[in-house]
Order: C-alpha cells, then sequence, then structure tokens
C-alpha cells in the first residue's frame, strides 16, 4: 500500500508539553495549541486526499516527510536562487525530528494503528515559494 498526501503552509513541529500545578496538588499536562491544530490539519488533509485507506495493523510503514519553508523576502536575488535550487536549504526550526514527530503522531489511529509501525523514516528540508509538508507512506520490504 501506499499512501501521498500535502499539507499546505509553513511546517509545525512537535511542541512540548507543558506542566502546571493543580489546586490538588496533581500535575496537569497540557498539549500547546499550535500543535493540536496542526496535528488536526494534518488528518483533515490526509483524510481529504487519502480518503479512508488505512495501513494493516501488523504492516511495517516507510514514511518520508519533506518540507518546503518559505524563502525569505530578506533574501537576494543570487541568495534566492540558490534557496530555489536546493543549494542553501534551511538550518533554522522546527528541527527535522519534530516536524516528522507531529505528522506520525497525528496519523495514529488515522493511516495505521501506532506509529511504532513505522520501521524507516526520511525527513528532508528546503525552501519554496509554496511552502508545505509533502509526505509519503508505504509498506516498508
Amino acid at each position: 500500500m501506499k499512501a501521498r498526501f500535502t499539507v499546505d503552509g509553513e511546517p509545525v513541529g512537535k511542541g512540548r508539553p507543558r506542566f502546571s500545578r493543580a489546586a490538588n496538588g496533581r500535575t496537569i499536562t497540557r498539549t500547546p495549541e499550535a500543535t493540536v491544530a496542526y496535528e488536526q490539519l494534518v488528518v483533515c488533509e490526509y483524510k481529504k486526499q487519502c480518503g479512508s485507506s488505512r495501513f494493516d495493523d501488523e504492516d511495517r510503514i516507510c514514511i518520508k516527510v519533506v518540507a518546503y519553508f518559505a524563502i525569505p523576502t530578506t533574501a537576494s536575488k543570487n541568495k534566492r536562487r540558490d534557496m530555489e535550487n536546493g543549494i542553501i536549504r534551511p538550518t533554522k526550526k522546527p528541527d527535522s525530528d519534530n516536524i516528522l514527530k507531529i505528522i506520525c503522531d497525528a496519523l495514529n489511529t488515522v493511516a495505521y494503528k501506532d506509529d511504532t509501525q513505522i520501521v524507516d523514516a526520511i525527513v528532508s528540508k528546503y525552501y519554496s515559494d509554496h511552502p508545505r509538508v509533502e509526505v509519503i507512506l508505504q509498506t516498508a520490504r
């Protein structure tokens, strides 16, 4: 099986959970709103572009994530050309691992039973005039 979809917009990384203390002394864990919103967007785009297709619970899965960041408006013509051609690539936040994490966590129970099924992962970061995240999932060999 193979599934491919795109999430338009600037790539977002998984935010760190926030902890606070309740009046009764218990610790409360809260996921940042930006993380929740982006995970919902990922699920929405997966369902819109891939339908209800889902990997079997026993499948081993490979994932490829390509994040395209907006080219800064302050970039010179030469720098812009190098960014468009992949000569200059983003070394800014979010980190590649956080981009992968937010995509994998969002797809739990939607594209597969659990992201523990992912056995291979590739994450790449580039610049583009069209910021987006492209995701390819396929059964591992």
